[in-house]
């Protein structure tokens, strides 16, 4: 497998991002959520232009071009020649090669922000890279340029030579943009004139640029303190797609990161790398927009309950298997907020796939996971080889059955992974202890939040948030206890509520666990039971299938995605899982 593509800071393509965690700053409208996605609101505002078909053997009076993405000059959608030979073996899926090309226009960034962008950006396209393969481009990427931006006239006649060539300039046309980045001519293919209907004659317009070696995918990445980065403070960047080759897949898109997102108070570095990874996914086709182009001509309906959802072979399956159901029914949920009925969204319903890291809203960089029903819908678009078995475990929902997240079962107390009321518990990963919140996505479902405030049970600098039976460290998880020391009066009654509290965990065996209190030895804790811990009062409860069945979540590391795939199943008997380190 080919390395990643390194760092260059050159002109690239855009980002929806969410808000970050920064001391000091309530963010009431979503309680726990960090960053929120725009997407939606960005892709319709570009307009995509898609390459015509690559003519065999280039254009009668002209040089043939380098391979491009785009049309050849001159040829925007022409006729095409018949082929005299058949068409070369395509080569085997390699790793998708991302170019990052930073504009001139991007706000100048000091010495430590740069670093900080650099190092994020690195690592979410190294990711992207070791999950998604294409057939990649042969020679030079060339992108297309808008046949309706250059051209005042089309000869439309099919019967002519020059059918659907350019047959007057626009006079007013300077540039081609993607998004508010203007793309270089190196990037673009030329264009050309011909004035008269049957002859090759011809006005080259443009030349052909330079191309760009080695690369698949442009990213233009923006820096900048736009009006949408001020207005929307859940808002850390967002991203669009605009060129397509003539398969459909994209070729070229841009990411807006908000200037001042990159602060020192305000970043948050594997924030930041989900947010990338995020995007990048959005751009390279996780979009409503290209869902009818992907190779298995996704349907999107709604089930019996009014849910919309998207119908291909791998992401049916992986929903299947993440709930454990063999229902035909289970698409892939889309969330409905702010949805016409009937349309979709290019975000996962939050309510049946929370902690994905295609959800609308991302809460901490720890809670948010490459789940494989989305590493699914990337298989399914046909453009790409996805490597599935590097998908990062869910948790959220699996084995519940194909009704988990509807509206009317999230209230009934029927699955632990849900709550009501507003009290104390833990987060449904167990590494924070959490709050019972809802949110605009979750539509009056509730679940167990970070905490604001001392929530990391792997962190030992949160004792000071702790009660007398808490232990913190690096191999603390997150139990419902109603533990209370003892008091030697008998008459003194004594009891607690039940709330989320770090204890010491380790693993015996798979869903077996043993768990230590402050002052206790190991106790074995049986697995969706309750014990007794010598000293105290009141009980803790088991989680059955949450501890010590997935190998990828760890509370030891918040940069999970850098890690090497040779340490995945490595057991730790005393962590939270049997743990591999990461999935990469």
């Amino acid at each position: 497998m080919a390395s990643p593509p390194s760092w260059r800071l050159w002109v690239g393509m855009v980002l929806v991002v969410l808000v970050e965690r920064v001391e000091g700053v309530e963010v009431p409208e979503v309680p726990g959520v960090l960053q929120r996605c725009i997407y939606d609101e960005v892709q319709p505002r570009v307009r995509v232009v898609r390459a015509a078909p690559a003519l065999p053997h280039g254009p009668p009076d002209g040089p043939r071009s380098p391979l491009t993405s785009g049309q050849h000059t001159g040829h925007p959608g022409g006729r095409s020649i018949p082929e005299q030979s058949a068409p070369p073996t395509p080569d085997p899926p390699q790793p998708i090669r991302i170019q990052t090309w930073v504009p001139r226009e991007s706000d100048n960034l000091s010495e430590a922000e740069e670093g900080r962008l650099e190092a994020a950006v690195e690592e979410g396209v190294r990711v992207v890279s070791s999950l998604l393969s294409v057939n990649r481009v042969r020679g030079l990427l060339l992108l297309s340029r808008d046949i309706n931006k250059y051209c005042k006239f089309l000869w439309r006649n099919s019967s002519t030579v020059n059918y659907n060539r350019c047959g007057r300039a626009n006079n007013n046309y300077r540039s081609e943009t993607c998004l508010d980045v203007t793309i270089s001519d190196d990037h673009l293919a030329g264009c050309a004139v011909y004035r008269e209907a049957d002859s090759p004659r011809r006005t080259v317009l443009r030349p052909e640029g330079a191309g760009l070696s080695d690369t698949d995918f442009l990213l233009y990445l923006q820096v900048q303190n736009t009006d949408k980065c001020r207005a929307e403070r859940h808002v850390l960047a967002y991203a669009a797609h605009c060129r397509t080759d003539p398969r459909g897949r994209p070729v070229a898109g841009v990411v807006v990161i908000c200037r001042d997102r990159l602060t020192a108070a305000a970043y948050v570095h594997q924030t930041t790398v989900q947010t990338v990874i995020h995007e990048l996914f959005h751009a390279l086709g996780f979009s409503k927009d290209l869902f009818s182009t992907w190779r298995d001509c996704s349907s999107s309906s709604s089930d019996g309950s009014g849910q919309m959802r998207i119908y291909t072979p791998s992401v049916v399956s992986a929903m299947q298997k993440q709930l454990v159901s063999t229902d035909p029914e289970l698409g892939g949920p889309l969330e409905n907020l702010d949805v016409s009925p009937g349309r979709v969204s290019s975000h996962w319903e939050s309510r049946v796939l929370q902690g994905s890291i295609m959800t609308a809203a991302l809460g901490d960089s720890t809670t948010v996971r490459i789940d494989p029903v989305t590493l699914a819908a990337l298989r399914d678009t046909g453009w790409y080889a996805v490597n599935l078995s590097r998908a990062q475990s869910l948790v959220w929902g699996d084995g519940e059955g194909s009704s988990f997240g509807s509206l009317s079962t999230c209230r009934d107390n029927s699955s632990s992974f849900f709550c009501t009321g507003s009290g104390l518990g833990c987060h449904f990963l167990h590494l924070h202890k959490g709050e019972c919140q809802t949110d605009e996505y979750l539509e009056g479902c509730r679940v167990y939040k970070p905490l604001k405030n001392g929530s990391e049970c792997w962190k030992e600098e949160n004792s000071r948030w702790s009660s007398e039976d808490e232990i913190f460290g690096s191999d603390s998880c997150c139990f419902f206890s109603s533990l209370i020391r003892q008091v030697c009066d008998p008459f003194v009654q004594s009891s607690a509520s039940v709330a989320g509290r770090c204890y010491r965990h380790r693993c015996t065996g798979p869903n077996r666990y043993q768990v230590q209190v402050f002052g206790s030895g190991w106790v074995d804790c049986p697995a969706g039971g309750t014990i007794q811990i010598k000293g105290f009062q009141g009980s803790v409860f088991c989680p059955d299938r949450r501890f010590c069945l997935y190998f990828d979540i760890s509370p030891l590391s918040e940069d999970v995605n850098s890690l090497p795939a040779s340490n995945f199943r490595q057991v730790r008997l005393h962590t939270c899982t049997f743990l591999a380190e990461t999935n990469f």
